[in-house]
């Protein structure tokens, strides 16, 4: 399954060149994430306040590809390649049009409230697979 998420760039996205600023390809990514979540029906405020768990980035593997530029439409998509007891590794492509401009391969542990790995609760295990 493929989460797609539009995005609009906006001149404060941009640099002095014009261009996409390469650190807000990560927040583009962060927002589309967020947006499958809530998609998929996980309400992240309830997971933190009954459960005590938080998803945090643990790594990111990213790839520059073309700029995107002020007022571009642009499109990510996100896809689960695994998932395991406390983590899930996500591919993120950002798209204008048929032209594939960034991608990244994300992952995603989920930590208690002492920042320790933790067990993905068994309702997002059994959505995700």
């Amino acid at each position: 399954m493929t989460h797609r998420f539009a995005i609009r760039v906006f001149y404060e996205d941009t640099d002095m060149g014009g261009i996409v600023y390469h650190a807000n390809y990560l927040k583009f990514i962060e927002r589309a994430r967020s947006s499958w979540v809530r998609d998929m029906g996980i309400d992240q405020n309830v997971m933190r306040e009954r459960d005590g768990l938080i998803f945090a980035v643990r790594r990111v593997e990213a790839d520059y590809l073309g700029p995107a530029k002020f007022d571009d439409q642009l499109e990510v998509e996100t896809r689960t390649s695994a998932v395991s007891g406390a983590r899930l590794v996500m591919e993120q492509r950002v798209m204008r049009g048929e032209s594939l401009l960034f991608q990244a391969v994300v992952t995603v542990v989920c930590l208690n409230e002492a920042g320790q790995p933790a067990r993905l609760p068994a309702n997002i295990r059994l959505i995700l697979h």
